[in-house]
Order: structure tokens, then sequence, then C-alpha cells
């Protein structure tokens, strides 16, 4: 399956981690997710919790932007990648 940066912009920033609001909404999302067939793995957070880079994996692209439509949060970028380990070159 591939795999994917998806880049996100939450202007007001992301609520704090250990809430019961984000414990809702990670539950949310996940199961939304499971709906297109997409796995969130993790994500980066930025600071100011304005930005996310979320590393999925999913059929398409287009499968990523319905899960997150379905869970109201923004995309602004989805990018293919594939795994660069540094210890393989040793």
């Amino acid at each position: 399956m591939p795999r994917y940066v998806v880049e996100q912009r939450f202007p007001e920033g992301l609520p704090p981690v250990g809430t019961d609001c984000a414990s809702r909404l990670w539950r949310t999302v996940t199961d939304n997710n499971t709906e297109e067939g997409v796995t969130w793995l993790h994500s980066y957070v930025s600071q100011d919790r304005k930005r996310a880079f979320c590393i999925c994996d999913g059929p398409s692209p287009e499968a990523i932007r319905r899960a997150a439509q379905r869970n109201g949060l923004p995309v602004s970028l989805i990018t293919e990648v594939r795994v660069l380990d540094p210890y393989f070159f040793h």
C-alpha cells in the first residue's frame, strides 16, 4: 500500500494531546479513515500546533482527501513517499 505525507494547516491550532476533545477527535479520525481504507500511522506537529505532517498508508491521494473531508480536517498537500533508512547503507 502506498505511503503518504499529508500536510495540514490549523489556523486555530490543534487541541492539546491528552484532552477529552483531542481523544474524541482522534477516535473519530481513526474510525472514518477505516471507511476509506486509510491508516494513520503517526504525525509530526509544529510547536505552535498549527501545522501537522501526518504519515498515512492508503490506496490513493483521493482516498486520503475523502477521509480528511469526512473528518472535517484540512489537507494542504499530499505527497507519496518511500522510506529511506540510513541504516540500510551500513
